[in-house]
């Protein structure tokens, strides 16, 4: 209510400058009363001379605070009668009875508001109400739209406003008219020209105005060409992002210990349910303090998964060792058990986990490629955990024995390296890694008991392309199969893209086994 009372009182300072009363007592009168094809024929006419009375009363028309008794029609607000013409105060009548405005008439009515936004005092107001024109040309919008080209200051919304008008234009019946439209039109790359003229197109009979059409089509096109590449190569990017945070943790356990996690995904599901829980005690117990969740969140989704992850380790796979095939059957069993009980105790259905304020919308970089700041704030998040792995393998005591262990367990263990303990270290940490996939997750999708399953086969995809181990290849990996998938998806659609990269990733593994980066040591020379 208070953006449509600034609206109002934007209209009165704009169109109240003139002495003369644009809305008549008859006006108002033909507007609420009749048929809906005669009141819509004399909204228009209103609309056409609007001023500071005519939003008003369609602002009253689209509260439902406008009532009729016999002839007279009445805006009550708070117990309080008012003229709809003139704006006085007046009785209202015992035997007042509301407005009925049927769906086709409030449509005309929001249309109407919306339209007289043209000439708000607020910039973004103008600037999103011409946006609005330009998608959706209504030709009996142009009076109105003409009174505000005639009175806009902003150049670049009187830009936008001239091609509004050319968008209405461009269905006069008068040739030249839709000549010069279709040529103003090709001066506007955005895919909303885009989808107008071609609708256009198949409507046109003359042979000159019809060529323009196409002119203008073949300038748009080119020019909207460059946003679909960066936003394939953007997609790509981010897909290449999440896939790394998937595969970081499946990396360091399967190159450390050679075992095939299937639960995996799960993992990954653990961090992501820990993230909606401490996201639901935000919103019950610290609800001023909600857009901060997420940082609470990280450590808890890594430490939830990490702690999964350990006693997975020390119960289960610590007797397995040497026995993948074992190991891989264990892994997907449990897989099914950490599913089962996530349904039991959260519900089978999916559930809701709300991006943070400072997540929302995204940058606008150009006309057709709008870049997301959760997916944004993913990638950069991606890279800041394989940053925190590269320092702690490479420059840690933990790391170093990580690292022996890798190389030649058995050479680590005559140096006094307790390999069991560094074994569920390591699994801790990377099912903790899985967990902070699962909260990234969270905040471009839904999060349900089955969100691992769509990943675990990818993330495995990744680990073996970029080499076992290899905290290096897996990055190119990721990052090489994101944008590869995505750029074969414009050209091929997702299934084909999806076999291809598979076709792609087998006659790869065929030529180079080790993946891209070779592991080192005498281990992997034997």
């Amino acid at each position: 209510m208070k953006a449509i009372a600034l609206f109002l009182a934007g209209c009165v300072s704009v169109l109240g400058t003139t002495s003369a009363l644009a809305l008549t007592p008859q006006q108002v009168h033909d507007i609420v009363i009749g048929e809906t094809d005669a009141r819509i024929e004399s909204l228009q006419k209103a609309l056409a001379q609007a001023d500071a009375q005519t939003a008003v009363f369609l602002q009253a028309l689209a509260d439902d605070a406008v009532v009729i008794a016999g002839e007279q029609v009445v805006v009550v607000r708070d117990g309080k009668g008012t003229d709809p013409a003139s704006g006085k105060d007046m009785a209202v009548p015992a035997n007042a009875e509301s407005v009925v405005s049927n769906n086709r008439m409030r449509g005309e009515i929001d249309s109407a508001l919306a339209a007289l936004q043209l000439l708000s005092p607020d910039d973004a107001m103008r600037m999103k109400a011409a946006q609005a024109l330009v998608s959706e040309p209504d030709p009996s919008k142009k009076p109105l739209l003409e009174k505000a080209i005639a009175a806009e200051k902003n150049a670049a919304i009187s830009q936008l406003l001239l091609l509004a008008q050319a968008a209405i234009d461009i269905t006069s019946t008068d040739t030249a008219v839709r000549l010069a439209a279709a040529k103003a039109l090709g001066n506007s790359k955005t895919p909303n020209t885009q989808l107008l003229l071609n609708q256009q197109m198949t409507q046109e009979t003359d042979p000159a105005v019809k060529s323009q059409m196409l002119s203008s089509l073949a300038d748009i096109k080119s020019a909207l060409a460059w946003g679909e590449r960066f936003g394939a190569l953007f997609t790509g990017l981010s897909l290449g992002s999440i896939l790394l945070l998937v595969a970081l943790g499946l990396a360091i356990t399967y190159g450390l210990m050679g075992v095939i996690n299937m639960a995996h995904g799960e993992l990954m599901m653990v961090g992501a349910y820990a993230t909606y829980v401490v996201q639901a005690f935000f919103r019950k117990h610290m609800g001023g303090a909600f857009d901060y969740y997420l940082v609470a969140a990280l450590p808890m989704a890594f430490l939830s998964a990490a702690l999964v992850g350990a006693l997975l380790e020390r119960a289960v796979l610590r007797h397995l060792y040497g026995r993948p095939l074992e190991t891989l059957l264990a892994t997907w069993g449990i897989s099914l058990i950490l599913m089962q009980t996530v349904r039991t105790i959260f519900g089978a259905q999916n559930v809701a986990v709300e991006n943070p304020s400072w997540m929302s919308g995204g940058i606008q970089v150009l006309v057709n490629l709008s870049l997301p700041w959760n997916r944004l704030l993913i990638m950069v998040f991606a890279f800041l955990v394989l940053g925190g792995v590269a320092l702690l393998i490479s420059q840690t005591r933990l790391g170093l024995f990580v690292r022996g262990v890798t190389q030649n367990r058995a050479m680590a263990s005559c140096m006094g390296v307790n390999t069991a303990r560094i074994d569920t270290y390591a699994f801790a940490l990377g099912s903790g890694i899985a967990g902070l996939a699962g909260c990234a997750l969270s905040q471009i999708g839904n999060v349900g008991p089955d969100l691992g399953q769509g990943y675990i086969v990818d993330a495995f995809m990744v680990v073996v392309l970029g080499g076992v181990g290899q905290l290096a290849g897996t990055v190119y990996a990721a990052l090489g199969l994101g944008v590869l998938n995505k750029l074969l998806e414009g050209w091929t659609g997702a299934v084909l893209a999806k076999i291809a990269v598979l076709v792609f990733i087998i006659v790869f593994i065929q030529k180079r086994p080790q993946g891209l980066f070779a592991m080192k040591g005498r281990s992997a020379e034997a």
